[in-house]
């Protein structure tokens, strides 16, 4: 079998658990296997390169941090490349670039455009255990790119893909995808599997298991992911192809938001192309605009409300004051969370959404803002409920069982 393995930062980070990757590294190649292995920089590592640049510069330039960023995961794979070499086995390490990757010109970014495995494959051949950095590739020009955080999954499954191995199983600290937050939920559970579409949901929601990017990339390759820890021997979870078994599950998971704000709209002209003018003036600005939730018009003007992620709420601040004229007046409230069900059996199951709403009720949390489509459900609630309602809505639905 072909199988590319990625390690995070916490699994690499430090000589001792460097150590640990390579012993699990032989055991998997002593098995039969051919491998590649993705990795990271040593956890805290790409902060502190960052902090070295800040010193010189507040906005440092692009293409010089993707140099400086791109090193971090190039320490890590030549030594693990070092210690697999010195307990006997055949290990190469690479950059992005040598791997083949390439990619746009988005410095800091980056997608990638193609992948030449032409080098790999001849290092497999000749037995190597391939080590590549992750994070990172090279564009037209010759320059190295990152491609932002979590690249490194990117860089794994990509590899897989074009590789077209037999599994790429991701280690972090972890050792899969659970129900909901085990810290928020002692009861959570581990899932066996997973579909794209479920794990694509719950990294957007704020899950941190897998990088969502990764996800979708994994889904339009077919390739099949299995999270997994490195400092267990467990399962993991397979994130895979969507079935009727999993259609037969209601719900899959729960997940909590903290990064939300919410912004209300009062007293907006009500002519045409006002929401169109202010939503692209947030988007020419970066700012993420979640749930939306306009009232009915009434003497020539209507509200408006939306969420955007914590983060970004001073910028969308600075957007709307800029529609001073058409405008009545703006709140925002930063004290809110977003907790959210996922399950693709939401498709083919009624009242899914009735049963949250009443447990919520039950349990005197107000929900502010609602949103769903065909496998989700979101609500905007007072933050200071997000816990109890995660914890409400797994006991609704029994994903302790």
């Amino acid at each position: 079998m072909l199988i590319v393995q990625k390690y995070g930062g916490t699994s690499v980070g430090s000589l001792e658990r460097i150590e640990n990757v390579a012993n699990r590294i032989a055991k998997t190649k002593s098995q039969g296997n051919s491998l590649v292995v993705v990795v990271s920089a040593m956890s805290g590592e790409t902060n502190k390169l960052i902090e070295y640049a800040h010193h010189f510069s507040k906005t440092p330039s692009k293409r010089e941090m993707d140099i400086l960023l791109s090193s971090g995961e190039r320490v890590t794979a030549s030594l693990l490349a070092i210690a697999l070499q010195e307990m006997g086995y055949k290990a190469k390490a690479m950059t992005g670039r040598q791997a083949g990757i390439r990619t746009d010109n988005s410095h800091t970014y980056a997608r990638i455009e193609s992948i030449d495995t032409a080098f790999i494959n001849s290092c497999l051949e000749e037995d190597n255990i391939v080590i590549v950095a992750g994070f990172q590739g090279i564009n037209n020009n010759g320059d190295v790119t990152t491609l932002g955080r979590g690249g490194s999954d990117l860089s794994a499954v990509a590899l897989a893909g074009a590789l077209r191995a037999d599994a790429c199983e991701i280690y972090s600290d972890v050792d899969g995808v659970y129900t909901t937050d085990p810290r928020i939920e002692p009861k959570a559970k581990k899932l066996n599997t997973i579909s794209y579409d479920e794990m694509l949901e719950l990294s957007s929601l704020g899950a941190k298991v897998l990088q969502n990017r990764s996800v979708e990339l994994a889904k339009k390759m077919g390739v099949k992911i299995i999270a997994k820890s490195s400092f267990s021997d467990g399962a993991g979870t397979i994130i895979t192809q969507e079935s009727e078994q999993m259609e037969a599950v209601l719900v899959s998971g729960i997940a909590l938001d903290k990064n939300q704000a919410r912004v209300s709209l009062r007293d907006v002209v009500d002519r045409p192309g006002i929401a169109a003018e202010i939503f692209n003036k947030l988007a020419d600005e970066q700012i993420n605009v979640d749930m939306i939730i306009q009232n009915a018009s009434k003497e020539e003007t209507t509200n408006l409300g939306f969420t955007v992620p914590y983060s970004e709420l001073e910028g969308a601040k600075k957007v709307i004051d800029t529609f001073n004229h058409d405008i009545g007046g703006a709140d925002y409230d930063e004290n809110v969370c977003k907790v959210s069900i996922v399950g693709v059996g939401m498709k083919s199951h009624s009242g899914i959404a009735a049963k949250a709403f009443s447990a919520m009720a039950d349990n005197n949390i107000n929900i502010e803002m609602i949103s769903t489509s065909e496998i989700k459900i979101s609500m905007i609630i007072d933050e200071k409920y997000g816990e109890l309602a995660v914890r409400v809505l797994h006991e609704t639905y029994k994903l302790d069982q």
